[in-house]
């Protein structure tokens, strides 16, 4: 069996048409019926129906098509070694990350590193904890950056720090006049919250109810440049962590206030990696050029402009 009969595999997986697989592929749909023959007759079992709709993956095919894809990551990480030991200092690396990390603690960690090693690729992707953590775990990624994770088998947290969600509200908005807000004064103003697909809303749930409020939002959204734009708007306050508004708090645009009675959302955000597999030279590089902006940017995230300093 060749390792091209797997890639060849791996893409009809995910384009579920022999053609539209051959197109991405850049090869006749012949060459890649062959390949997918080869790997039957290997296995000694059909792995895939077809039919004028398409191909439908039978029971072997979905056992090989749940490992064929990790199997190939993997190599590919294998050969990002031997690049390594070979002195290279080039590699990909993958990153996945919850939405409220990005902006103000990812990005500049990125773009520092580039700079410094700019034949290293990145591909970042934005997703829920969770799904951030399955990739680590999976081999979709090399490092997670995440907010409200669960432990996954098959990782370990290389830094962990806490994060304070506060209220964010735009400079001219009444809120910003408070030192502090209590929930029910919170509950007062107009919302913009995350749907509940994210880990913050089901905190955002608890806050209000542990303080006898109920939670009315009247923005409910999946994206975070949403929320901070009906911010900036003075159209609703939401609740973040002020790192991921220090541009615009620094600007004079935004503000952020505490939960009075230090009772506000807190979280750890953690860096993650798998606990089983060798980082490349460009991943380790990377964890720790970011394990170290983590641990500069936290003490100042703690103490993010606020409207008791000014701002």
């Amino acid at each position: 069996m060749q390792i091209r009969a797997l890639i060849y595999f791996d893409e009809l997986v995910r384009a579920r048409s022999i053609r539209a697989a051959a197109d991405k592929l850049n090869i006749q749909p012949t060459a890649l019926s062959r390949q997918i023959d080869q790997l039957e007759h290997y296995f000694g079992t059909p792995l895939i129906e077809r039919s004028s709709r398409g191909v439908r993956l039978t029971s072997a095919g979905e056992l090989l098509a749940a490992r064929a894809g990790k199997t190939l990551r993997e190599l590919d990480h294998v050969r990002q070694l031997i690049d390594d030991l070979e002195g290279l200092k080039r590699g990909h690396v993958n990153i996945f990350a919850s939405g409220a990390t990005v902006a103000n603690l990812l990005a500049p960690a990125l773009a520092d590193f580039s700079l410094k090693y700019p034949k290293i690729r990145f591909s970042v992707t934005i997703a829920s904890a969770r799904a951030a953590i399955e990739a680590v775990a999976n081999a979709e990624a090399d490092i997670a950056v995440t907010l409200f994770s669960e432990p996954e088998p098959g990782t370990r947290v290389r830094l962990r720090a806490e994060i304070v969600y506060d209220v964010i509200a735009a400079a001219g908005h009444p809120a910003a006049g408070h030192a502090e807000l209590t929930v029910p004064q919170l509950a007062a103003y107009p919302l913009a919250v995350p749907d509940r697909s994210f880990g913050a809303r089901l905190a955002f749930d608890t806050l209000f109810k542990s303080a006898g409020v109920a939670l009315d939002p009247v923005f409910v959204t999946s994206s975070l440049e949403m929320q901070k734009e009906l911010v900036l708007r003075g159209a609703a306050v939401t609740m973040l962590p002020a790192l991921t508004v220090l541009r615009e708090c620094r600007a004079g645009q935004l503000v952020a206030i505490p939960i009075a009675g230090n009772k506000g959302i807190r979280t750890p955000i953690e860096l993650c990696v798998a606990s089983d597999r060798q980082l490349s030279f460009a991943a380790a590089k990377l964890l720790d050029a970011i394990d170290r902006f983590m641990r500069e940017v936290m003490p100042r995230a703690a103490g993010a402009p606020t409207k008791q300093e000014g701002v």
